[in-house]
């Protein structure tokens, strides 16, 4: 990443305004702000590098979610799959709606494509997985925890090849194996046993996820720490506890978490 940026730095691609994000710092900032930075790619010094690989991007990803908009849909989903038979409509109505609201950097109009009959089976079935812990055989969740991760990598794998822009699909695809997705899916359970060791499992995950998915000219990033990801979900899970901040704490954890997604240009393209 260092001789990526290195290069977008020596062509004019990265500038002082162009926003810069390594592992160690809090938020994005601009390139000419961080001390060292272009000098040091322009000449012999090398690029600063506090807490990794620098990652270099136009914007972050951003998200608009109505307060009670967000809230209604969420339940909607929710009950939708508890219901089982109305899951595919559920989830299919669910997504449009959220990619709708995402605001992707030189992608405008952004949609979902996909239809309830695509993958009907996997959300039926999700919705069927929600009620093991009711069946009486206490383990029988644990042995579905495999199931549950195979479904949900069917799913990321459905929403990314039905992505379009101004009316036209995307070319993405979602290249991670199911055997390592399962393998991301019982980790971060096991973590959950050293109490905070899953915001740096999830924070890794989501990076593996991001790496895997190809296709088009720009790579996926996720900036967040595990420190960022574990006191924001704390207080996430707190505000859902007391019931009356749900919707504020709801919307503040998706808007914040799809901020720290962003996009940066891949060498594997000639042209930017």
């Amino acid at each position: 990443m260092e001789a990526q940026l290195r290069d977008f730095i020596a062509n004019g691609a990265v500038s002082a305004e162009t926003l810069v994000w390594t592992e160690g710092m809090t938020d994005w900032q601009k390139a000419g702000e961080i001390p060292g930075l272009l000098s040091g790619a322009r000449g012999s010094a090398g690029i600063p590098q506090p807490g990794g690989a620098w990652i270099s991007a136009g914007a972050p990803l951003s998200i608009e979610l109505g307060l009670w908009s967000f809230l209604g849909r969420s339940l909607l989903f929710i009950i939708g799959l508890l219901l089982v038979i109305p899951a595919p409509w559920a989830a299919t109505s669910f997504y449009r709606w959220m990619v709708s609201r995402l605001r992707v950097p030189r992608r405008p109009n952004l949609a979902f494509t996909g239809e309830v009959g695509d993958i009907w089976y996997v959300f039926v079935a999700t919705g069927l997985i929600s009620y093991a812990g009711f069946s009486g055989v206490w383990y029988l969740s644990y042995i579905l925890i495999p199931v549950q991760a195979l479904l949900t990598w069917m799913t990321v794998g459905w929403i990314a090849a039905n992505l379009g822009s101004n009316g036209e699909r995307l070319p993405i695809v979602f290249n991670g194996s199911a055997w390592g997705y399962v393998g991301w899916h019982l980790l971060m359970f096991l973590s959950v046993i050293t109490v905070i060791g899953w915001a740096w499992v999830i924070t890794a995950w989501m990076r593996w996820i991001c790496r895997n998915v190809a296709g088009t000219r720009r790579e996926i990033v996720f900036s967040a720490t595990g420190w960022q990801v574990l006191w924001r979900t704390v207080l996430f899970g707190l505000g859902c506890a007391l019931l009356i901040p749900i919707p504020w704490v709801m919307r503040w954890y998706a808007t914040w978490y799809v901020s720290r997604f962003a996009l940066v240009e891949s060498t594997a393209y000639s042209n930017p």
